[in-house]
């Protein structure tokens, strides 16, 4: 357990653990890429799509399951789908799903400290965001784990107090489940442009992210200055453009997508490599009005990036254009 140092977070936590992972080796020159300078990140502009990736998944509960049992609020103000969920956890507080990849699995939220002999959880005692590395959504010892939000985080029917940066983990299987599948984008840049987009939905309404960063960066307190497991609640416009430069100065690549101080943003941290502690964080922010999922048409993008494109797209057309002759 790490001691918290910083003044953006308001409590102690541990760093989630890498032991079953599964994602250090076979990722070659990937570790190159902690060291890149902005200057050699490629642009989503440069990349075109490819074939539609596998959805096949062995999680927990079968792909669209969800679908099947809806999302049609209940009088009290929780869906559907969350009433029966709570029924098997108490602590489902929501559901993550990525189009494209075999991301489709209920979210709960870790309980934090748990003493020995509770009734709910058993004999062992656990420190906050460590019950669900190793238990799957019916509390059995599982070394898949469970998805789960940081347990400071708040995700609750009053979205005023909403955490403004909504922190899940979940381990990198290789066979793709949990988080595993998140690799997708770092291995085939040009996938992000067929799944830009992470529906989160809470016990009680819908919601739709766009993807604006992914990247490579420590799990160790003392190797950055970035605690990015320290940074759920981004009260100042200070605190919060910091989140966001350190997710700009190592993304992979350069979405464009503009993101600014009130945005409301998801973090999805898995393990990158044991060796050296390391994560892959995928970034997002909440959609905006006129934002339309499904559609990057709509997704606002940095006053820099638009015209970068611009520029690019008039440099073609006088590039195709025939010369006359003399």
């Amino acid at each position: 357990m790490e001691e918290d140092e910083s003044p953006m977070s308001k409590k102690v936590k541990t760093i989630t653990a890498c032991a079953v992972c599964a994602a250090a080796l076979g990722l070659g020159g990937y570790a190159l890429l902690l060291n890149k300078g902005s200057e050699d990140v490629p642009t989503v502009s440069s990349i075109t799509e490819t074939a539609e990736p596998s959805t096949e998944q062995s999680g927990v509960l079968p792909l669209g399951w969800s679908d099947k049992i809806g999302y049609a609020p209940s009088k009290d103000g929780r869906t559907e789908r969350a009433k029966s969920l709570l029924r098997e956890n108490k602590d489902i507080v929501g559901w993550l799903k990525i189009d494209g990849l075999q991301l489709d699995y209920p979210v709960v939220k870790d309980p934090g400290e748990i003493a020995e002999n509770d009734p709910y959880y058993g004999p062992e005692g656990y420190i906050p965001d460590a019950f669900y590395l190793d238990h799957d959504l019916y509390r059995n010892h599982d070394q898949e784990g469970t998805l789960y939000l940081d347990y400071r985080d708040d995700f609750g029917s009053d979205e005023s107090m909403h955490s403004e940066n909504q922190v899940i983990y979940g381990h990198a299987m290789w066979n793709g489940n949990m988080m595993g599948c998140l690799r997708r984008y770092r291995q085939d840049f040009e996938f992000y442009k067929a799944s830009p987009f992470i529906q989160y939905s809470s016990n009680y309404k819908e919601y739709d992210y766009v993807i604006f960063a992914f990247l490579i960066t420590s799990g160790s307190y003392n190797a950055t200055d970035f605690h990015y497991w320290n940074m759920e609640e981004l009260d100042s416009e200070e605190e919060f453009n910091f989140y966001i430069d350190n997710c700009r100065s190592r993304q992979l690549l350069d979405t464009g997508v503009d993101v600014k101080y009130g945005d409301q943003l998801l973090t999805l941290s898995t393990c990158y490599a044991d060796e050296d502690n390391s994560r892959f964080l995928v970034v997002a922010r909440k959609l905006r009005e006129g934002e339309v999922a499904g559609d990057m048409t709509t997704i606002q993008h940095t006053e820099a990036w638009t015209k970068a494109q611009q520029e690019k797209e008039k440099e073609a057309a006088e590039h195709d254009t025939p010369q006359k002759n003399d």
